[in-house]
């Protein structure tokens, strides 16, 4: 049981707090019973919580912590130095300290990152973090997309490495030797899109030392088509796509649901049609594909969606798990060496003085 990854779960984060938290992670023992759990709030609450899941009080550890980050704290200088005493800030500081393996939380995704890279700090040749996330599509295996909101503004060299990141992820979900990767854009062809887009196309294209295999662009509506292992693109388009997606897949299960149940005759027909509905709303289900990962950071730190329910979060612990087992950092410093002094300064980090700054203040 030793060898198994102790997660850091931030039970104060989500919509619903500790009793969804500790749910989904009674669902994930249950699933994988050797999963540890080191589960972090307010003493009390998870006690409580814990009532109703007794055969889960054997494998966690209970760190109290008496503040919380709320949905609406801004990220701030404030935020940052006391975040060592909230649930999320403890969590991940665990993960620093070498106590727990990762840190799981449904909290506010800005202070999440801003916490995470403050204290983790980004790994050797990683200039920022990104969000990826697993989504579905029309084949067998889903497609890794980042990044999907860590960063709003993206040079090139953002993007060669989330490129870099994105299929190291992709390989270690999917055993997939040189993933497809392909750049977010607003057309196919290379005369299309932003000048960090281009010039990131360019170098990918070039540089045939990289543990990928780059494809040149896609656009927003073949997302789900599964004609890529790895969709890569800066935050503000990656975040707005993703929002997009998930509006769609609502949009088309509450259109059957009223279809459905719109007549005698719809609803008989339901009944025939239900195997293929059921199947369709597995897919479409956002808390089966729960757990964006911060990418490129010195441990692992992933996000589940606030609204996700105990299935949704059991998931996300899944992935947290999954990338420890696999060592996913030590694979991309691994990658990150092939484009070691290789790639070029395609252009420059604007927001790094003012971030540095802040870092000072703390």
């Amino acid at each position: 049981m030793t060898n198994e990854p102790l997660i850091a779960i931030d039970a104060m984060g989500g919509d619903e707090g500790v009793s969804v938290m500790i749910a989904g992670a009674a669902l994930a023992r249950h699933r994988h019973p050797d999963f540890r759990f080191l589960l972090v709030g307010d003493k009390e609450a998870i006690d409580n919580a814990l009532k109703k899941h007794p055969n889960l009080s054997a494998d966690c550890e209970i760190l109290h912590t008496s503040d919380i980050v709320s949905s609406d704290d801004k990220v701030s200088r404030d935020l940052l130095r006391r975040s060592k005493k909230t649930s999320m800030g403890s969590a991940i500081d665990a993960v620093k300290s070498g106590r727990a393996s990762a840190a799981v939380s449904a909290g506010n995704t800005g202070a999440l990152l801003a916490i995470a890279n403050f204290s983790l700090r980004s790994m050797a040749g990683i200039d920022r973090p990104a969000l990826a996330a697993l989504l579905p599509t029309m084949k067998d295996s889903d497609v890794v997309m980042l990044d999907l909101g860590a960063n709003t503004e993206c040079d090139a060299r953002n993007l060669v490495q989330f490129a870099v990141m994105g299929a190291a992820y992709s390989r270690v979900i999917y055993g997939i030797e040189k993933p497809s990767v392909k750049l977010l854009n607003i057309g196919t062809e290379e005369i299309k899109g932003k000048d960090s887009v281009r010039e990131a196309s360019n170098y990918l294209t070039d540089a045939n030392s990289l543990p990928l295999s780059f494809q040149g662009y896609t656009e927003a509506d073949k997302i789900n088509s599964g004609d890529a292992d790895v969709i890569v693109c800066d935050g503000y388009s990656g975040n707005i796509a993703l929002k997009a997606v998930e509006g769609a897949a609502r949009f088309v299960t509450d259109l059957l649901k009223r279809a459905f149940t719109s007549s005698i005759r719809s609803k008989f027909g339901f009944l025939v049609s239900r195997p293929a509905t059921e199947l369709l709303k597995h897919h479409l289900d956002p808390n089966n594909h729960n757990g964006a990962v911060f990418m490129g950071l010195n441990g692992v730190v992933v996000k589940s969606h606030g609204s996700a329910n105990e299935k949704g979060v059991a998931n996300a612990i899944e992935v947290a798990a999954r990338l420890v087992e696999d060592k996913i950092t030590d694979r991309i410093a691994e990658d990150m060496k092939s484009i070691d002094g290789l790639l070029p300064d395609l252009s420059t980090d604007k927001d790094g003085a003012e971030k540095d700054e802040m870092e000072k203040g703390t």
